[in-house]
C-alpha cells in the first residue's frame, strides 16, 4: 500500500510539471500600472495639531503616527522636528501605502512643527505639518507648596500631574483670574490620597472661593479618616461652613485633631463672609506643631494653641465636600466656586498669605521659564527679532535676554490688563548698551509719524535713560488728551555696571501715580487717571512700535517675574513683592 501511494503522488508531481510546459496555467507577465498623475498624501494621525505635552520632565517624548498613500510608487519618506531630519524611509513592503510610528524621545520646552515629507519616483512632493508643543515642567511658586490646582478646564494637580478623582458632576466657570475654576454641585466634588502629607507636620492651605449659600453647610477642605459614623475628628482636619446670623452670612470654621482629641478654630463674627455677592473671598489656615491660624481676606480671623496633627487612617483629600469621611453632620457638597488650591508643608505666616493673594491678583504673569508664554491667559508672545532666555540666571529659574531690535508683544486682546488703575512689578538685571531704551509701552498709534511713534496720550510708557553714566527710569502716562511726566531725578537712576538685579514697580490710580525701585518710592505726583483710547498692544523690553520717536527703542537687560494688576499697588504690597524675589 504504501508503495503504492507514493508512485500516485509521483505521478501527480510529473503531470503538473507537463501542464506547465504545456500551457495549462498562465505565468506572471508584468502589468503597465498607468501614468503617475498625483502626488503622495500624507496623513498625520499623531500627534494632532495643538497637542500640548504635560509633563514635569525636563525631556519628553512623542509618539508619531503617520500614513503615505500614492497612486504609482513611493519613492522616500521624511521625518522632520523644527526642520532638523529625525528619520527616513526608502524602503516600502506595500509600493503605495507606508504607515509608520516613530518615538521621538527628544521634545524640549516650548512649540515645535512637526513637518512629514514624501516623494514618489517621478519626483512629485507633499509636506503636512502639524504644530504642538511642550508646557514647561511646573516648577512651585512657594516654598513648601505640595498640591497646586489652578482648576484651568481640567480637575489637575500640577505637582504631580494626577488628575483627581471626580465624585458626582462638577463643572467649571470663570476663575479669579483669566481662565476657569471649579463650579460645585450637589452630591459632587473631587478628591486625592493623601499620600503628600504622610509624615508632615506642619500642614497650611490657601484658596478663593465665591461662596454660595444654596447648600447652608458644606465641607470644603477636609482630610479625616473613616469613621462608622462618619464624624471622626481626632485627627486630620475639617475647615468647613455653617450659617450664621439666621442664614445672612457663612461662618468659616476649621478643626483639626492630634490623634486623641480635636481642636476647635472658630473666629464667631470674624470668620463671617456674606454669600452671593459674585466677589472672590481669599481662604488659608495655617497649622503647626504648637498652633493653628485661619485666615480671611488675609485678616487673622482666629487663632489659638495646638499640640500637633495626626494623620493616622486618613486616606482621602476632599475638595469641596466633607465626603466621603466626614459627613455625620452633614457638611457635604459645595455650591460654591473654588480657584488656586494650594497645599503646603509648612505653616504659612501672614505675610506669605498677603504674598500669595497679591500673586493670585494678578492680571498678567511671565516667569520666563523656559519659553515666552504669559502664564494666565496661556498666550505666546509674538517675538520681535532675537530674543533669547537666560537659562537658570533669573531671580527664580530662567529670566529674558534683551538682544537688539528684539523684543515682545502681546495684543490686549489676547491679555486683560487695562483697567480703571494700573500697576506692573518685574525685576531687571541692568545693561545700559544701548544707553536708552523702551521696558513697558502700551500707548496708541502716532499714524501721523509711523516712523517715529511719540502718542503720549493714552496709556502708559516706562523707559530708561543715560543720566551722566547711570540709567534713569522714568513713567510718563496718557488720560486722554495730555500726558504726565514721573520723572525722580536722581532718585530714579541706577548704576548699570553692578550686575545686580533691581526691583521695579509702578501704580497707577486715579489720583496719582507712583514709581518704586527696589521698594523705595522715588517718584509721587498727581494724575486724573489712565485712559487705554487706542492702546492695543503691549511691549515687553521695547519702546517700538508706538514709543520710537525718541530711540526708545529694545533694551539688552535681562528680565524676570513680570506681573501686572489692574489694581494700583501700595507700598506695602510693592514691598511683598520685592521681599518674595529676595
Amino acid at each position: 500500500m504504501k508503495t503504492y501511494n507514493k508512485l500516485f503522488i509521483l505521478a501527480l508531481i510529473l503531470f503538473a510539471f507537463n501542464a506547465c510546459d504545456q500551457n495549462y496555467i498562465d505565468g506572471i507577465s508584468a502589468v503597465d500600472p498607468g501614468a503617475d498623475e498625483t502626488a503622495p498624501q500624507v496623513t498625520i494621525n499623531f500627534p494632532p495639531e495643538g497637542y500640548e505635552i504635560q509633563t514635569n520632565d525636563a525631556i519628553a517624548s512623542v509618539d508619531i503616527d503617520f500614513e503615505v498613500r500614492d497612486d504609482i510608487e513611493i519613492g522616500s519618506i521624511k521625518v522632520n522636528i523644527d526642520g532638523a531630519e529625525i528619520a527616513s524611509y526608502l524602503e516600502f513592503m506595500d509600493y503605495r501605502v507606508a504607515m509608520r510610528t516613530y518615538t521621538y524621545d527628544n521634545v524640549t520646552t516650548g512649540s515645535h512643527v512637526l513637518s512629514i515629507t514624501a516623494t514618489d519616483l517621478d519626483g512629485k512632493t507633499t509636506t503636512a505639518t502639524v504644530n504642538f508643543a511642550k508646557s514647561p515642567p511646573y516648577v512651585p511658586q512657594y516654598e513648601g507648596e505640595i498640591f497646586y490646582m489652578p482648576f484651568n478646564n481640567e480637575f489637575r494637580e500640577m505637582n504631580s500631574l494626577q488628575l483627581a478623582t471626580k465624585v458626582g458632576n462638577p463643572t467649571f466657570a470663570d476663575g479669579i483670574q483669566k481662565g476657569t475654576a471649579y463650579s460645585g454641585a450637589a452630591d459632587s466634588y473631587l478628591t486625592f490620597p493623601t499620600t503628600i502629607l504622610q509624615g508632615a507636620t506642619e500642614v497650611s492651605a490657601s484658596f478663593w472661593l465665591k461662596v454660595d449659600n444654596s447648600m447652608d453647610r458644606a465641607g470644603i477642605l477636609v482630610v479625616a479618616p473613616p469613621a462608622d459614623n462618619n464624624n471622626d475628628r481626632s485627627k486630620g482636619f475639617r475647615f468647613f461652613r455653617e450659617a450664621s446670623n439666621s442664614g445672612a452670612t457663612q461662618r468659616f470654621k476649621l478643626n483639626a485633631g492630634n490623634g486623641t482629641a480635636d481642636s476647635w478654630f472658630d473666629g464667631g463674627a470674624a470668620a463671617d463672609v456674606e454669600p452671593n455677592t459674585g466677589e472672590w473671598t481669599h481662604f488659608a489656615f495655617s497649622i503647626s506643631e504648637t498652633s493653628a491660624e485661619v485666615y480671611i481676606n488675609g485678616e487673622l480671623v482666629k487663632e489659638g494653641d495646638f499640640s500637633g496633627i495626626d494623620w493616622t487612617d486618613c486616606n482621602v483629600i476632599s475638595i469641596m465636600s466633607g465626603a466621603p469621611n466626614w459627613t455625620g453632620w452633614n457638611h457635604l457638597s459645595d455650591g460654591s466656586l473654588m480657584d488656586e488650591l494650594r497645599i503646603f508643608n509648612t505653616a504659612l505666616t501672614q505675610e506669605e498669605v498677603h504674598t500669595i493673594m497679591l500673586k493670585e491678583q494678578a492680571s498678567f504673569y511671565m516667569d520666563f521659564n523656559g519659553d515666552f508664554k504669559e502664564a494666565i491667559s496661556s498666550e505666546d508672545a509674538t517675538v520681535v527679532g532675537n530674543p533669547a532666555l537666560d537659562y537658570g540666571g533669573g531671580v527664580d529659574g530662567d529670566a529674558y535676554q534683551g538682544a537688539a531690535d528684539a523684543y515682545l508683544s502681546f495684543s490686549t486682546a489676547d491679555v486683560d490688563i487695562q483697567g480703571e488703575e494700573f500697576s506692573a512689578s518685574f525685576w531687571m538685571n541692568i545693561n545700559a548698551t544701548p544707553d536708552r531704551a523702551g521696558i513697558l509701552v502700551m500707548g496708541p498709534e502716532d499714524s501721523a509719524n509711523p516712523d517715529a511713534q511719540n502718542d503720549r496720550t493714552s496709556g502708559f510708557r516706562f523707559f530708561r535713560e543715560n543720566a551722566s553714566g547711570m540709567q534713569r527710569f522714568k513713567l510718563n502716562a496718557g488720560n486722554g488728551t495730555a500726558d504726565s511726566w514721573f520723572d525722580g531725578g536722581a532718585a530714579a537712576d541706577v548704576d548699570p555696571t553692578t550686575g545686580n538685579w533691581v526691583h521695579m514697580a509702578f501704580a497707577i490710580s486715579g489720583t496719582e501715580a507712583r514709581v518704586y525701585i527696589d521698594g523705595v518710592e522715588v517718584k509721587q505726583g498727581a494724575f486724573s487717571g489712565i485712559d487705554w483710547t487706542g492702546c492695543d498692544l503691549l511691549s515687553i523690553m521695547s519702546g517700538s512700535p508706538r514709543f520710537s520717536g525718541w530711540n526708545h527703542k529694545s533694551d539688552e537687560s535681562l528680565m524676570d517675574e513680570l506681573y501686572l494688576f489692574k489694581k494700583a499697588l501700595s507700598a506695602e504690597e510693592v514691598t511683598l513683592m520685592m521681599q518674595d524675589g529676595l
